[in-house]
């Protein structure tokens, strides 16, 4: 049977974005109690290990000295000049007390899911923390001030390891392909709303790497109000052949739930019916898997999405109905709909065949311009 680990801790939540922010750490407390209530931490093969923090040289892996010293500054709550020059400020990374050490958590959790992978402890590890994936090596971005996928890449780089990425976020992933988007080590696949309509404006078909890692850096950059349809068409088209023929050591994935269509964020119209035939498909397509969390910003939607992504990676079908003593507890976090499993939803008519038409022109380029070029496949 597949081993598994979950890693939480409730030190996430002595933090906070702030009261109105999007960003809402609870989510994560809201997804480890579901997963508790449907008896998923207590299955033969798996566990549930506390989070521990990265330390400076762990971060060091990626971003730079300077920065790192203005989120200690920062850390304690209070504005620190020159900080918008880094990212910081009001908006999307505001000051908040603690950010630096929520980010040392945040990152830690990603370090210890790649190292019990690589170690052979585990075969699949879930860090929900962690996918944190714009920030920048000297910048804050998209609510990220530490990209704990980036250093979790790297952590596995030096131990000799080929990474292949995948990101299913709403947003695309450009703080992770930017760090490795001109070596051939590390394969990233990002499959996301057009940045013609989103934040951050990255991730064309066109962008394929440079130099060595020409070829290396994959972008799906799918239409607004696209389907479950056409995100499980655009994984299969693209992901599986590419994964078998890079013939990763260990798949790496950002799995964030902002592509849901009830999402305040962004254009997508997913389910979690379609969000789990692809994770589905990664399991089976990972010789060993470090899944990491992402963006969501309907909370109840990520916590039924990442409870349902942990069943699928321990092999377990659970009850359609969410248990009744979790619906008492947290009614009101936007829990309605006693069942876990959305709605199908799909898209038709005239837009929707627009929408295929430009998905089946982001294919031909990826066909031609990676499959075909560096691949050779056919």
């Amino acid at each position: 049977m597949v081993k598994t680990v979950f890693l939480y801790t409730d030190e996430f939540l002595k933090f906070d974005y702030g009261p109105t922010h999007p960003f809402k750490i609870s989510r994560l407390k809201l997804t480890y109690e579901l997963i508790k209530a449907y008896g998923l931490l207590s299955l033969p093969n798996t566990c549930s290990i506390e989070a521990r923090k990265a330390d400076d040289e762990e971060i060091l892996l990626f971003h730079n000295r300077e920065y790192i010293e203005i989120l200690k500054a920062a850390n304690v709550g209070i504005e620190v000049p020159n900080a918008y020059y880094y990212g910081l400020g009001p908006g999307d990374n505001p000051t908040f007390k603690g950010l630096f050490d929520w980010s040392k958590l945040v990152t830690g959790a990603s370090l210890q899911a790649a190292s019990l992978v690589d170690s052979g402890v585990v075969d699949i590890s879930f860090s929900i923390s962690g996918g944190l994936h714009h920030a920048m090596a000297s910048r804050a971005s998209g609510f990220c001030y530490i990209n704990d996928i980036v250093i979790a890449i790297m952590s596995l780089l030096k131990k000799g390891r080929r990474i292949a990425y995948i990101d299913i976020d709403a947003h695309h992933g450009d703080g992770v392909q930017e760090a490795f988007y001109s070596t051939d080590k590390v394969l990233t696949i990002s499959i996301h709303e057009t940045g013609e309509m989103l934040f951050p404006g990255t991730g064309f078909e066109y962008e394929i790497g440079s130099g060595k890692g020409e070829g290396y850096s994959v972008n799906i950059p799918m239409p607004p109000s696209s389907d479950d349809e056409l995100f499980i068409c655009a994984f299969n088209e693209i992901v599986p052949s590419l994964i078998k023929r890079f013939k990763p050591d260990i798949v790496v994935t950002q799995l964030g739930v902002d592509s849901f269509h009830s999402d305040p964020l962004a254009h997508l119209n997913y389910t979690n019916n379609g969000y789990c035939e692809v994770i589905k498909k990664i399991k089976e397509i990972s010789p060993k898997w470090v899944a990491l969390g992402g963006g969501g910003y309907d909370i109840a939607n990520v916590a039924k999405a990442w409870t349902l992504a942990w069943a699928i990676m321990n092999e377990v079908e659970i009850p359609d109905e969410i248990p009744e003593e979790f619906i008492k507890k947290y009614s009101q976090d936007g829990f309605s709909d006693r069942k876990i499993r959305d709605d199908i939803y799909l898209e038709k008519g005239v837009m929707k065949e627009q929408m295929r038409k430009e998905l089946n022109r982001v294919i031909r380029f990826i066909t031609q311009k990676v499959f075909a070029k560096l691949f050779k496949i056919p």
